[in-house]
């Protein structure tokens, strides 16, 4: 006989053991040192800036809108596996206390960024409305607890209602909601977040009765977002580490490849040049890159002075480059590459002309932000220490980790 407990142990200890493996390789020095001078560096300007906070500034609009995110976004995690869909289907009516344990963990688990979230924005909080009482701000944090257990039971309850075609309908659905009431509690309108908050409580209980109408859990719906979870987590670690079970996806984003494989020659020793760059906008790999450009660009504008500009440019060309670097062995567990006709040294000149092009594009793009304000002074800089930084990531990191 099944122990739900038991069952629930082993599984959540395998997991734990999985993605502790991969994350002891992902947080290593180069990872750690840049976040933490990242921090550092945030911390110091963002007091800065709520000195000088300009008075129409949206923040109670901004807070809403971003912790609403953290709020409406619960990955559930039920630790199932593909053979459970045969083994544990006829033993469902005495899984209710591994079910539950799922939904606690996955709680446990996502209130963390929620929280920690709300203590980013907490001190632009108290620069907007210093005259409110400390006690306010508590009172939100436990509104935040609450809405974000009635969002990971609607998740719950909407999966097991196999209502897929609109899942993304009713998180927006619970977006705004939550968003609303959120921001309504946050401008003291107590009325208005009384009836955003009960709407909120309705739709919960409609995705209650809509899951109770099919009666059962709906175990391939489950298992495909567990999978689909997992593989989330292994294409993010491959970018730091490699991966050998890892699916890799491919996409075919016609609106770029042409772009990237212009100029590459059709001779054979330019074989892994055409490789590489394909790759790179076919998978992962460009999803990265635009969000670390999309994020880097975002701080750049905003940083108060332009030291602080060219300090966050160069900080996120650094991460840029340094995660592009398993683009290396991306292909290393194919048996078929080994058979091009290609010596090691032509391909490491490849990734190397490769990485190069993706820095020093990605160096100019970072400078544009400096037209924010019109810090003419700091484009220069950033453009001769971006290429020193490119430089020595590419030609003297790179070669001794491709060794």
């Amino acid at each position: 006989m099944i122990d739900p407990k038991e069952l629930w142990r082993t599984r959540l200890s395998a997991h734990m053991r999985e993605t502790g493996r991969y994350l002891r390789l992902m947080l290593n020095d180069h990872l750690v040192f840049a976040l933490f001078f990242f921090f550092v560096l945030f911390t110091y300007f963002y007091g800065q800036w709520l000195q000088d906070i300009p008075e129409n500034f949206p923040g109670t609009i901004l807070m809403a809108v971003v912790i609403g995110i953290f709020v409406t976004f619960t990955p559930l995690r039920t630790m199932l596996k593909e053979a459970d869909l045969v083994f544990l289907l006829p033993t469902e009516h005495r899984l209710g206390t591994f079910f539950r344990n799922g939904l606690l963990y996955t709680y446990a688990a996502t209130i963390y960024p929620v929280i920690l979230v709300t203590a980013l924005f907490a001190p632009l909080h108290f620069a907007l409305y210093p005259d409110r009482p400390r006690e306010m701000f508590i009172g939100f944090i436990s509104a935040l607890l609450i809405f974000k257990a009635w969002n990971l039971l609607s998740h719950w309850w909407e999966l097991n209602s196999r209502n897929l075609y609109g899942e993304w309908v009713d998180r927006g659905i619970r977006y705004v909601l939550t968003t609303s009431s959120l921001f309504f509690i946050l401008s003291n309108q107590w009325v208005f977040a009384a009836i955003t908050t009960i709407l909120l409580f309705a739709f919960m209980m409609y995705a209650y009765v809509q899951a109770k109408q099919n009666k059962g859990v709906a175990w391939d719906v489950l298992i495909e977002k567990e999978q689909a979870r997992m593989q989330s987590f292994y294409r993010f670690a491959n970018l730091f580490t490699d991966v050998p079970h890892l699916k890799q996806p491919v996409k075919k984003r016609a609106w770029i490849t042409p772009i990237v494989k212009r100029g590459v020659s059709f001779k054979q020793s330019a074989t892994y040049d055409y490789l590489f760059r394909i790759t790179f906008a076919r998978s992962d790999y460009l999803g990265l890159y635009m969000r670390l450009l999309f994020i880097g660009v975002a701080l750049v504008a905003w940083a108060p002075n332009v030291w602080a500009k060219i300090v966050f440019a160069l900080i996120f060309l650094y991460l840029s480059g340094f995660q592009m670097v398993p683009l290396w062995s991306h292909h290393e567990h194919l048996e078929w590459s080994s058979l091009y006709p290609i010596t090691k040294e032509q391909k490491k000149a490849a990734i190397k002309r490769w990485l190069f092009q993706l820095l020093l594009v990605k160096t100019f793009l970072l400078s544009l932000a400096f037209l924010v304000g019109f810090h003419w002074v700091g484009i220069p800089i950033v453009w001769i220490a971006g290429a020193v930084i490119s430089y020595v990531l590419v030609y003297l990191y790179l070669p001794r980790r491709i060794a």
